[in-house]
């Protein structure tokens, strides 16, 4: 929609949104998302034999940190874009600072390995599937975005679709966190990432197309 035809519409007192409709619809995508996100991981992958001694080290709780602080810059970037005007100044940021802060400890990690140890830490075991695990388990949240935006007033659609799939990817990315063993923050710094933003993408080619209104 131009912004010409959005003004009209909106100076007709048409297709008028109650108040926090916005919160309500995300609300609902986030819990149908993060369910159907876990049941599909339980049902294919399945939790960590060693979930319980894994959740008393610092990494592991460093990884869930990560990926959460990844969501919640996201999901205000997903509440912003879903209508017109809003502005990202602070959100940028607030997506930087988790990934600087995590790509700072890799270094640190690796620039304490020996050299022989380094290429283990940024691999890890899992490296090939990682991302793409991440991904599948993003889609159930990634249709549930969608399906709450559509029903707001987004503008920038390339940019929008592009939040909704970061978002569904911390989601993706959490749930994962129950099942995948690696704990080296080089690992977490570029793999974890690359899976969050692949739903990141798919949402920037989809966008104005699917929320488009």
């Amino acid at each position: 929609m131009k912004t010409d035809d959005l003004v009209r519409l909106l100076a007709t007192g048409e297709g008028s949104v109650q108040r926090h409709a916005a919160a309500r619809r995300y609300a609902i995508a986030i819990a149908v998302g993060v369910v159907a996100a876990g049941v599909l991981m339980l049902g294919v992958l399945g939790v960590r034999h060693d979930l319980a001694e894994a959740v008393r080290l610092p990494m592991f709780w460093a990884k869930i940190g990560y990926v959460a602080s990844l969501g919640v810059a996201s999901l205000l970037a997903v509440l912003r874009l879903s209508r017109p005007g809003a502005r990202l100044d602070r959100v940028l940021p607030a997506l930087a600072v988790p990934v600087v802060a995590m790509w700072t400890l890799a270094a640190f990690v690796l620039a304490g390995a020996e050299p022989g140890q380094r290429m283990g830490l940024l691999l890890g075991a899992t490296w090939t599937e990682c991302p793409f695990l991440i991904a599948m388990l993003s889609a159930p949240m990634f249709a549930a975005t969608l399906w709450a935006m559509r029903g707001l007033a987004p503008t920038r659609l390339p940019l929008a679709g592009t939040a909704a799939g970061l978002l569904s990817g911390t989601v993706g990315g959490l749930v994962y966190c129950l099942h995948c063993p690696e704990m080296e923050a080089p690992f977490i710094g570029i793999w974890y990432l690359l899976g969050m933003l692949i739903p990141a993408a798919t949402g920037a080619l989809l966008g104005r197309r699917v929320l488009r209104w």
